[in-house]
């Protein structure tokens, strides 16, 4: 049965990368057509691909939500129920993507999850987050990090030992199991931020109606990049896009991020 299509948005891709992950998301049976939304100036294809492979080049990069929107929209024209958000920068096997699957298919109120993630060498991703206030967003990037550990030990939700199912307000975009009913019902990833915010603004959109479910029971491998620590053209864009964040849900006002950082700390905390 094909019931999941995947989008991985690149920009100066590295090949081999981007072809292994592609290859093993193919070996599931469940998987219908894989989305390559390329962002880069030109088009790289290569130039044989899977017939269950779709190549996009857009001719401007238009940033990385409303880049895996384009195929989200195929995804919901073809009444896909599973939708793959996933970075060329993941690792995974065949087994862990169909645990996924399975529980995700077997839980109608769970609509988005995300699995634990780890760095190469073993150590855990603390990615599961609350809902950030402007404190959490600019203190931990420019004030020194013994200021802040308590609190991003609280705002990256340590204590919760990551070992159980959680549903969290904020989970990372690297890798979105989402239920397509469920996106098409929080109106996709909001195409006014270029990258960065994206994510949390649609779980927590999506968290309104379904479970975002933190998933300890498959693990991935993340590369992570942290380009915003070594870049000053993506620290700018990263806190231009918080800006944008702030100012469509509140900056110091914001109900909804209170009750839901609220109920993440009572149950999980």
């Amino acid at each position: 049965m094909r019931m999941l299509n995947a989008s991985i948005v690149l920009y100066h891709p590295d090949w081999q990368q981007v072809t292994d992950l592609t290859e093993v998301i193919l070996q599931s049976n469940y998987v219908h057509r894989v989305f390559w939304i390329d962002n880069s100036p030109s088009p790289q294809s290569p130039e044989s691909l899977d017939s269950r492979i779709e190549y996009r080049h857009n001719p401007y990069n238009m940033g990385y939500g409303a880049a895996h929107n384009i195929a989200i929209r195929e995804s919901i024209y073809d009444d896909i129920p599973y939708h793959l958000v996933i970075n060329p920068d993941i690792i995974l096997t065949k087994d862990a993507l169909e645990t996924m699957l399975l529980f995700i298919k077997q839980h109608p109120e769970v609509g988005s999850l995300m699995p634990k993630v780890t760095y190469p060498d073993g150590r855990l991703q603390h990615l599961c987050k609350l809902l950030p206030t402007p404190w959490d967003v600019f203190g931990r990037r420019f004030l020194p990090k013994r200021w802040m550990e308590k609190n991003n030990q609280t705002y990256e939700m340590h204590r919760s030992g990551y070992d159980k199912l959680m549903n969290i307000p904020y989970l990372s975009g690297c890798f979105m199991l989402l239920r397509t009913q469920a996106v098409q019902k929080a109106r996709l990833f909001d195409e006014r931020f270029f990258m960065y915010p994206e994510d949390m603004d649609l779980t927590r959109r999506i968290h309104r109606d379904y479970l975002t479910v933190f998933f300890p029971h498959a693990t991935i491998i993340h590369n992570h990049e942290k380009a915003s620590y070594k870049s000053l053209k993506m620290l700018w864009i990263h806190m231009v896009n918080m800006c944008r964040y702030f100012n469509k849900w509140g900056w110091f006002y914001d109900p909804e991020r209170q009750l839901f950082n609220q109920t993440a700390i009572r149950e999980y905390l």
